[in-house]
């Protein structure tokens, strides 16, 4: 149903447009957004004119209910086809084409995204419409989204090129896309995963992700069957993940630690514990991912202003700046790929877990997972609090809040010398050579 997206009067050129006296409003679509602007003669004011205003009330107050309306729909659209990767949803060629692809309101989005289209049987063609023309394919033909789990290096590496040399925002990550694999030691174990065990996080926040990412889990907490838990997310109809997670720390600031992660599957309506092997590739990846998101969102080693002392002050001390996991990874190399582009690239180097960026005053390291930073030459740690927007237009690929965070701090830093909050001022003038 979330595919079926009406046209609310839009044209073939994604706008809708509605005249109010001498002038025009007009609302387009962004990405995964609507926007509402108005127009005299061909030109775009900047706010809404004061005629409309009194003259037409009633009428941008539509307008704007549609503008939400619209935004809301799309993100009902995404939600949807993002939760198709781990069963492989598939569509018919012909509908995909007039009713997605070439849909007024739906289109900007689909178009922004890699799809495969069966072009001969067992035969798969990638294709980003945005920047492509669709294959010849007949109405009947399959289409699904691509996935980087099952495609080449090569390719992907073309893809996230392709993404960033023709500035296409994808609206949730694809090519830029975390894969995780089975590793050695999860081989071995065969049954469960501590590939995320370990960590101190943020309970409240862990709580919230479970429910925006459909997980289902109880409510940790002092009372009795309340200090440990498994939060579960079912895959595909057949496939279970269950991650556990125990209460650390009852406070102002509680505290879970992670656990094992293990996989059921579901045999004649009750679900049987599964190998890792048996697990698809994709269900297994994505269910990864999701727990990798947990984690590096709510671990404490995130947290710039973490003062507790104990154990807790351990883990931060060690995992602040510790090795990348696989979204840090991922986050390096958009990186790679956008840095080359700003203002600031002379001043950049990406060494390792670190952004290094030159500074007038300072050289600064900041990590890649936890957006921490480092001053050279003594390696203190610079305690600072940026806006999560790097300044200027930066293009990125996608939208990820620690990336954003990251290239903000880069351009805050690049030009330390401008800097005037005093509390960052005195850190960085502190131990400056």
């Amino acid at each position: 149903m979330a595919l079926r997206l009406p046209d609310l009067g839009f044209g073939p050129d994604g706008a809708l447009r509605r005249e109010l006296g001498g002038h025009t409003a007009v609302i387009t679509i962004d990405g995964t957004a609507a926007r509402l602007s108005f127009e005299q003669d061909g030109r775009e004011l900047r706010s809404v004119p004061a005629a409309v205003r009194r003259d037409h009330k009633d009428a941008v107050k539509e307008l704007r209910d549609l503008v939400k309306r619209v935004g809301a729909q799309l993100a009902t659209l995404v939600r949807a086809l993002e939760g198709g990767f781990p069963a492989g949803a598939r569509h018919a060629f012909g509908w995909w084409r007039d009713r997605l692809v070439r849909h007024p309101v739906a289109g900007p989005t689909v178009r922004g995204l890699i799809w495969e289209v069966e072009t001969a049987p067992g035969a798969w063609t990638a294709v980003l419409p945005a920047i492509g023309d669709l294959p010849d394919a007949p109405d009947d033909a399959a289409v699904r989204l691509w996935h980087p789990i099952g495609a080449r290096g090569g390719d992907v590496r073309a893809w996230r090129d392709a993404l960033v040399e023709r500035g296409v925002r994808q609206p949730f990550k694809q090519a830029f896309r975390e894969i995780y694999r089975l590793t050695p030691a999860e081989e071995e174990a065969r049954t469960h995963s501590t590939r995320f065990a370990a960590h101190l996080v943020h309970y409240r926040r862990l709580f919230a992700l479970f429910r925006a990412r459909g997980w289902t889990s109880r409510l940790l907490g002092p009372w009795d069957g309340g200090a440990q838990d498994e939060a579960a997310r079912v895959l595909a109809g057949e496939w279970r993940i269950r991650f556990a997670h125990v209460l650390a720390e009852v406070g102002p600031d509680d505290l879970a630690g992670t656990d094992r992660i293990r996989f059921d599957r579901r045999v004649a309506g009750a679900w049987r514990a599964a190998p890792l092997a048996e697990v698809p590739p994709v269900v297994f990846s994505e269910a990864m991912r999701d727990v990798d998101l947990f984690v590096s969102v709510t671990s404490i080693a995130a947290d710039p202003d973490w003062t507790d002392d104990g154990p807790a002050l351990a883990y931060w001390e060690r995992a602040r700046f510790g090795e990348l996991d696989e979204s840090a990874r991922t986050r390096r190399d958009a990186l790679a790929r956008v840095l080359p582009r700003t203002k600031i690239a002379d001043r950049c180097t990406l060494d390792g877990r670190f952004l290094v960026v030159r500074g007038e005053l300072r050289t600064y390291k900041i990590h890649l997972g936890s957006a921490n930073v480092l001053m050279e030459p003594d390696g203190a740690y610079l305690c600072v609090v940026s806006e999560r927007r790097p300044a200027g237009r930066v293009f990125v690929p996608f939208e990820e809040e620690r990336l954003s965070l990251i290239l903000s701090k880069a351009f805050l830093l690049a030009a330390d010398e401008k800097i005037t909050d005093p509390s960052i001022r005195t850190q960085i003038e502190r131990g400056a050579r």
